[in-house]
């Protein structure tokens, strides 16, 4: 599989930051700044170990997602058999073990796993449920060190992915069942084979309900104070953001999350028609849905807590998977879709336990009789006695098959199910023409598919799926969504321009800057077609407007500086790589453009042979010496200081590297100038 154009670029194969593998600016770096919008430092630097590891091979990303699902899934396993396993801690392998399979398998986490960008999802899960098994160890012996390690483990996953946030209230809901800690439990643990309570369960006399609650929430004060700073720093990332999505209407957010819950349970007992982005009903949901989704919401939820003691299951699986959703369902807007698959991959693992463990408690009477009825080997009657404790026993082996063969039929479909969903992330084209099939007015869908194209330089079909998009949007309320309707609008432009048709374009960059007055981009490709047109001084006139709306962006920068260099304008170039440089510490771009200059201008004046080297020393080390250019911009400037053998050596690598890409207009370059290095003398334009 493939990357795909749905921020992979921007958290992996688009980002100079990850590209350039793992460094010790990088490993920095991603705990001081955000990456695509969020804080989530370790997330961050497992892509960069990636790319240090693999490259922009994507089968060793897509490798290390489904290795840190593995784990996520044995740990699952694990942990609930020690929660739920009775004093033995054996009894409940079974359904330990249907549940992780699910997690494993089941068709709507294929998009947490197939999707590079969601490796925040896998990874947080690892530690999830290290946390969980470091809990089960604490309650058992607490201590000081058990409780240091809980709460590293949670700090890890909340830096992994913030939808952890919740936890806290998930350890809670533990205490009550399968840990046993909260009074008034009269269901303890019990063996799905022996129905013997666990000793976990077992209560302390004279412990209150109330008292004992307020102890157990006092203990995880800690916790809870993690939450918070990682919902701040959260918060941080999105305001300071230049991309953050404009929040809907609360009644169509409080609306869309009510249907959202039952959704999602629906599409865990049928997942089919699952796409990568579900467009946002809107205003369009019917007030029956709404009104049914909130009566089965409230019904559930009153049902779990009136059968809290005798099925304590229901409670704790109920309200897992309710509490989990909160950050995700939506009631705060986090992008344009309705509701995304990814969103239940740790959620659903409350129903799971409820639906298992409930199943369980059905049958377990059944799968026990024949531990009931023994035969005897003495008179008539005992041979009555003995012939109804075989067909005890018969009954009992033949209901343990049809449990086995219906978890075998449900764990096969899933396994199906999953192996289609995941064949629809092969590559962009693919997932996106499967979203547009199940799915109805899709303008992500439309928007993506023509970007696809317009990098193939298939313009007619990107202008198509740019303007279907639009009319989507136009259709659906767009002025609340005005960042996205921008982005569209400057894909069109891009489109257009490239197509020759200039005057078209240049109405959709207005309009573009008019739906986000903030948005440089347009400003930025108006500059960049004026740029190849020649066009030098409205180019210029562009970029600074684009340097207006964004005078952080060091990209727009370094343009800026590459339109003043062609301009014949260097000193106001030089000016604007340095600036790009000191914004982005880990960008070798503006650093090889100045390093460039300061070694090859037909000016004096300007030229400067070691402050050049130090600077392509900087972009050979940020590209970890993969890049032709900047080895060939460093033998420049080892020339323009008079060492002509380390510029001769240098160049040679420029060039083998540009022969093995075949870059044969680079590689002639090189050998000219290796030409004038072995006759002393530094090249100059």
């Amino acid at each position: 599989h493939d990357f795909i154009n749905f921020d992979d670029h921007v958290y992996v194969y688009e980002n100079p930051r990850i590209t350039q593998g793992l460094t010790a600016d990088g490993f920095i770096g991603a705990f001081t700044h955000t990456h695509a919008r969020n804080w989530h430092p370790l997330t961050t630097i497992s892509h960069m170990l990636d790319c240090q590891l693999f490259g922009l091979k994507p089968g060793g990303h897509h490798f290390t997602n489904v290795l840190l699902h593995t784990i996520a899934v044995l740990l699952l396993f694990f942990v609930l058999k020690q929660m739920t396993g009775g004093p033995s801690r054996t009894g409940s392998i079974w359904p330990s073990a249907f549940v992780a399979a699910a997690f494993a398998i089941h068709p709507l986490h294929v998009e947490s796993v197939a999707w590079v960008s969601e490796r925040k999802d896998v990874l947080s899960a690892v530690f999830f449920m290290l946390t969980l098994g470091a809990y089960v160890r604490y309650v058992r012996k607490p201590s000081i060190g058990r409780y240091v390690t809980l709460a590293l483990f949670f700090a890890l996953g909340l830096m992994s992915k913030p939808m952890l946030v919740t936890l806290p209230f998930v350890l809670l809901l533990l205490d009550y069942w399968p840990l046993g800690r909260i009074k008034n439990q009269t269901s303890a643990i019990r063996s799905p084979r022996s129905g013997v309570s666990s000793q976990l369960a077992r209560r302390s006399p004279g412990q209150g309900g109330w008292s004992v609650v307020s102890r157990l929430v006092t203990e995880k004060i800690p916790l809870f104070a993690l939450s918070t700073l990682s919902c701040a720093a959260t918060l941080l990332a999105q305001v300071y953001s230049t991309e953050s999505i404009e929040q809907l209407p609360s009644m169509w957010r409080l609306n869309t999350a009510a249907v959202s819950y039952v959704a999602y349970i629906w599409q865990m007992f049928w997942p089919v028609r699952l796409g990568a982005f579900y467009p946002h009903p809107n205003d369009q949901l019917p007030f029956w849905q709404v009104l049914l989704a909130i009566a089965f919401l409230i019904s559930v939820s009153l049902l779990a807590i009136l059968w809290r003691k005798q099925q304590p299951y229901i409670f704790t699986g109920w309200f897992w998977y309710v509490v989990m959703l909160v950050p995700v369902i939506g009631l705060i807007q986090a992008g344009e879709q309705a509701r995304a698959d990814r969103y239940t991959y740790l959620p659903q693992i409350g129903l799971y336990v409820l639906i298992i463990w409930g199943i369980t408690d059905l049958v377990a009477p059944l799968m026990t009789r024949s531990s009931i009825s023994r035969p005897v080997a003495a008179g008539r009657q005992s041979v009555t006695r003995g012939s109804r404790g075989v067909r005890s026993i018969s009954d009992g082996y033949g209901y343990k098959l049809f449990c086995v063969a219906i978890a075998g039929a449900i764990i096969v479909a899933l396994s199906w199910r999953a192996f289609v969903q995941t064949s629809y992330w092969k590559n962009s084209e693919t997932l996106w023409n499967h979203a547009l099939a199940v799915t109805a007015d899709n303008d992500a869908a439309h928007n993506n598919l023509g970007y696809l194209f317009l990098q193939r330089g298939e313009l007619d079909n990107a202008i198509s799926h740019f303007e279907t998009a639009l009319k989507i949007r136009s259709r659906n309320a767009a002025g609340h969504y005005n960042f996205g309707g921008a982005l569209i609008e400057n894909n069109l432009a891009n489109a257009l321009a490239r197509r020759g048709l200039v005057s078209e374009a240049v109405g959709h960059y207005e309009k573009a800057v008019k739906l986000r007055p903030g948005y440089g981009d347009p400003y930025l490709n108006l500059g960049t077609v004026l740029f190849q047109q020649g066009r030098i001084v409205d180019a210029i006139a562009q970029w600074q407007m684009a340097l207006a709306t964004q005078p952080n962006d060091a990209g727009f920068h370094t343009a800026l500086g590459n339109a003043f260099l062609k301009g014949e304008l260097p000193k106001d170039a030089i000016a604007e790589y340095e600036h790009a440089a000191r914004i982005s510490t880990q960008d070798p771009v503006p650093r090889n453009n100045l390093a460039w200059l300061l070694a090859t201008s037909s000016d004096a004046s300007i030229r400067d042979g070691n402050r050049a080297i130090e600077l392509a020393k900087q972009a050979v080390r940020l590209s970890h010496g993969k890049d032709s250019n900047y080895l060939r911009t460093l033998a420049a400037a080892f020339a323009e200081s008079g060492r002509f053998a380390e510029a001769k050596e240098t160049a040679r690598q420029a060039l083998q590297a540009a022969e093995k890409r075949s870059n044969s207009t680079l590689a002639n370059a090189l050998q000219d100038e290796i030409a004038l290095y072995d006759l002393g003398l530094p090249y100059h334009k």
